[in-house]
């Protein structure tokens, strides 16, 4: 008899995360592994262009309507729930930290279902962050927590989890970066936005804290103004951000900094591509800062807190609150040579994927 899993993803990041998993399941003739897509993210650029890429054949598309927080997770529940029921998988695995991650995991709980949570354990200690709530509800009821780094370990055990319950595997986005390494070298955007190698500056911000607000915009621009007077910078601007810039009357003000280009969000092999030959990356996200570690780029993270400590005690990322002065320094420290030291971090390998399936076979047996 054959073990059923389902991977619930719903956003791009957990795209990135799932997408060696069927390849893999592959080799064994006594799994039958299934995807589920909840839709969250639903937009060409942020969604679809990424399942097409990595070649991810979704089994099942909920198709879930942009909605608030609870719409959302309520209307997974119930479609997710539609799936299980037929399906009847062994093991539910969900991945992240995002609204599609705890619909899941409350789904998969309420009908009895083994739950597995994939890059469990991490912790920013930030409340305020949605993410936050997601991950500690989900690490409560996950039978099985697969771990990216050594944080979560600590972070596990620290809420009562058993030492069978926590399983050290490594990170699957790095699995994806090894395996499409060639075709991330194969992209043109540098020369599509006419950038030369290591002699640009890539930034991206999302977070409200950093774009919600006029004068959270207008310390951006100041940013931009000062730094590109070190570097050329490329903005990869967030759908959400550009809105912003709009609404506040900002864009043109942007628009008109000498040495910045602003671009659209990339594809994942164009976007890893200018990670990788970058001269450095300025970012408020998550996992470019695990990407910049890998890569050996460094990262400055315009945040408060991480739930990825391993990026800063073992990796290229310096974390900062957002002041121009301290930003700027960075910059150029790292100009001129005194960047921080950096290692690449346990198991970032390219074969948790293998981990992650082997482990869960044995946790069913």
């Amino acid at each position: 008899m054959k073990k059923k899993i389902l991977i619930v993803v719903g956003t791009r990041p957990n795209f990135v995360k799932i997408t060696q998993f069927k390849k893999v399941a592959e080799k064994y003739s006594n799994l039958d592994l299934r995807i589920v897509h909840t839709g969250q993210h639903f937009d060409t650029k942020m969604s679809d262009v990424f399942l097409e890429q990595f070649k991810i054949k979704v089994d099942y598309f909920l198709n879930i309507e942009s909605a608030s927080a609870n719409s959302l997770i309520g209307n997974i529940i119930l479609k997710l729930e539609e799936v299980i029921t037929n399906y009847k998988p062994d093991l539910l695995l969900c991945v992240g930290d995002v609204n599609s991650t705890l619909a899941a995991a409350i789904c998969a709980n309420k009908l009895g279902v083994k739950l597995g949570h994939i890059e469990s354990g991490l912790r920013s200690l930030d409340r305020e962050m949605p993410e936050e709530i997601n991950r500690i509800l989900t690490d409560e009821i996950s039978d099985i927590c697969f771990v990216t780094e050594k944080s979560g370990i600590q972070n596990l055990k620290a809420i009562g989890k058993k030492d069978n319950q926590i399983v050290f595997v490594g990170n699957t986005m790095i699995d994806t970066l090894v395996h499409f390494k060639d075709k991330i070298e194969e992209s043109s955007v540098l020369g599509d936005i006419q950038q030369i190698k290591h002699d640009y500056i890539l930034v991206t911000m999302h977070r409200p804290r950093n774009v919600d607000t006029k004068e959270a915009l207008l310390k951006i621009v100041d940013l931009f103004k000062n730094g590109t007077k070190i570097k050329k910078v490329v903005f990869s601007i967030h759908p959400r951000t550009k809105n912003n810039f709009i609404k506040f009357g900002l864009f043109e003000e942007l628009n008109q900094i000498e040495n910045l280009s602003i671009i659209e969000p990339q594809n994942y092999f164009s976007f890893q591509k200018l990670i990788k030959y970058a001269f450095c990356v300025i970012t408020d996200s998550g996992g470019i800062q695990e990407e910049t570690t890998f890569l050996q780029i460094p990262c400055i993270t315009l945040r408060e807190n991480t739930e990825r400590p391993s990026t800063i005690d073992e990796g290229t990322n310096e974390l900062m609150t957002f002041e121009t002065k301290k930003v700027l320094k960075a910059i150029h420290k790292i100009s001129e040579g005194n960047g921080k030291e950096s290692t690449i971090p346990k198991f970032w390998d390219g074969y948790a994927t293998e981990r992650i399936i082997e482990k869960s076979l044995e946790f069913l047996a």
